[in-house]
């Protein structure tokens, strides 16, 4: 059997038409309010989180959800995965944990702005939820108080809430009502093209043109807020507070002394200073923002396992006997060749000294530094040995810079910085090895960290096209509190060649090494190596930081021309 199609005679009516931005514009519409709204949403985000970062800078106990939540972040990561990201990132590893936060809280905002497309509440229900994790995440901060944390986060989810409500009652009055399935629920009940002056009570507006000149407005005024609320809240808020200019004067501060003799080589492009200055000097450390700590209320405690538990305000210390010790400090997350490394002059209260008040009890065998944001680390009472560690005040002359941990900080020579160099000092715990576990010894590291011996090629750079006759190599090597006696380079597969040390000031402390050598132009490699106190030869074999420190022989790419 066969069918025959049937035809319908064609209409003579005029196709209809329609209104631009009414439901038969479908697609165009549609696609200008998904877009409208994700950037109402991502607007609403930056305001947030400005407005909980403005609260944070001008309430001591109110901290920035920001930053406490990348906080949390530093707190629970694996060591491993901190490690790489020191050695990936270096030292603006924190700073790019909190632009990454802020990255996705602003395409999460941009996606809740497309929620409230369909469904209000639920927009506004998960700018709630950010409160509720940035509270969550600063009640956790020790500088802080539920209260505070609670009064920053709630004002980030209000002021973002209230942004995005107002940029979506605009937005809807430029598009009118939409009948996509997109806008069908949520959107049916709002204001019509005819009913503009609904979109925002007590503020009428004459059309769509208006409706679209305000959310420009509103929009500029959001980025604006964003841009300029974390200064305006750090020029409004507490200034950064500084030991009051009576307690600095008892402090014998020099900021220029002269190097003592024969320890700095001939001036060497390139090579690292003898001395590092204090803003070339590394930072690593879990504080995403260093504490402020007004030295006038500030004091040291010393308890545990002592015969007297002591307590010493700023100007106690400062005017204590007073040494100053040039030191080399060394991240353990440095790798071979790496630059989280510097040598400083440090200036403070011998800790021997400290504990010898104190009394320290048989059977402490561990010192723990606890800072006053909670960090801690812990090393062995027997390195006590006669090194000069000290509770430091002074760094290069000059009171400790806050980033480097003012008031006061430990340093000992020897110890790589995540045993020993606790910043922001508030608390010298003794105590036994068995019965604590520091910060980084509960993420994986070493329970001891001495500070092994190194050696770092600085000239030529790597890579690069030098001049021969003779051809320059120089750098440094550390090994602190045994010195390096010896430095030796090989350049290709040639003989190992003693390279000219600067003289020895102090075993604590780095010495320059160079080495000038005639050389055929072409491709070459040199590699370094050196010799401590103890006529140890660091080894060439390779390892990883974790969990004892990096080991092997820095080696470089360069060519003569």
């Amino acid at each position: 059997m066969s069918s025959t199609p049937s035809h319908r005679p064609a209409s003579t009516d005029p196709p209809p038409t329609f209104p631009a931005g009414s439901w038969a514009d479908d697609g165009r519409s549609r696609s200008r309010s998904r877009l409208l709204a994700s950037i109402g949403g991502v607007l609403a985000a930056a305001v947030a989180l400005a407005s909980g970062e403005f609260v944070g800078e001008i309430i001591v106990d109110a901290p920035s959800p920001v930053y406490a939540v990348a906080d949390v972040f530093v707190d629970e990561s694996p060591g491993a995965l901190v490690s790489w990201s020191i050695d990936t990132f270096g030292g603006t590893q924190q700073t790019i944990l909190v632009w990454g936060i802020v990255v996705a809280s602003l395409v999460l905002g941009g996606l809740l702005g497309l929620v409230a497309l369909r469904s209000r509440p639920a927009a506004f229900g998960g700018f709630v939820v950010f409160g509720l994790v940035g509270w969550w995440a600063g009640a956790r901060d020790l500088f802080a108080t539920s209260q505070g944390a609670f009064f920053s986060s709630a004002v980030a989810a209000a002021s973002g809430s209230a942004v995005m409500d107002i940029l979506g009652r605009f937005r809807r009055a430029m598009l009118g009502p939409s009948r996509t399935s997109a806008n069908v629920g949520a959107e049916a009940g709002s204001p019509s093209v005819g009913d503009v002056s609904a979109a925002t009570p007590g503020a009428p507006v004459s059309g769509a043109d208006d409706a679209r000149r305000r959310f420009l407005a509103v929009g500029a005024g959001a980025v604006a807020w964003a841009a300029v609320a974390p200064a305006l809240g750090r020029w409004i808020g507490p200034s950064d507070p500084e030991a009051s200019a009576d307690l600095l004067a008892e402090l014998p501060l020099d900021e220029s002394p002269a190097l003592p003799a024969g320890s700095t080589l001939d001036q060497i492009e390139g090579l690292a200073d003898y001395i590092t200055p204090n803003d070339d000097f590394y930072l690593i450390d879990t504080a995403l923002r260093p504490p402020v700590v007004d030295a006038a209320d500030w004091s040291l405690r010393i308890r545990g396992m002592v015969d007297d538990e002591l307590e010493f305000a700023f100007d106690d210390l400062a005017a204590m006997e007073f040494e100053e010790h040039i030191i080399t400090l060394s991240c353990v997350s440095n790798e071979v060749g790496g630059d989280l490394v510097g040598n400083a002059r440090w200036g403070g209260v011998r800790l021997d000294d400290l504990l010898a008040r104190a009394g320290v009890r048989d059977g402490a065998t561990e010192v723990v530094g606890r800072s006053v944001d909670g960090w801690t680390a812990g090393f062995p009472t027997a390195t006590l040995d006669g090194r000069p560690a000290l509770v430091a005040l002074t760094m290069n002359g000059e009171p400790l810079p806050v980033e480097h941990g003012f008031p006061a900080r430990l340093v000992v020579p020897g110890l790589y910085g995540y045993v020993s160099a606790t910043k922001w000092l508030q608390e010298i715990e003794l105590t036994t090895l068995e019965a604590f576990d520091a910060y980084w010894v509960r993420r994986g590291w070493a329970e001891e960290g001495p500070v092994l011996t190194q050696s770092r090629i600085d000239v030529p750079g790597r890579g690069a096209t030098v001049a021969g006759s003779p051809t320059v190599i120089a750098g440094v090597a550390w090994a602190p509190h045994r010195g390096i006696e010896r430095v030796e380079v090989r350049v290709d597969d040639g003989d190992w060649l003693d390279a000219r040390l600067n003289d020895e000031i102090t075993d604590n402390a780095w010495r320059q090494w160079v080495l000038r050598t005639d050389l055929a132009p072409g491709p070459h490699t040199a590699t370094v190596r050196a010799t401590d106190g103890t006529g140890i030869t660091q080894t060439s074999e390779r390892t990883t930081p974790i969990p004892r420190g990096a080991t092997g022989r820095h080696r470089i790419d360069f060519g003569v021309a």
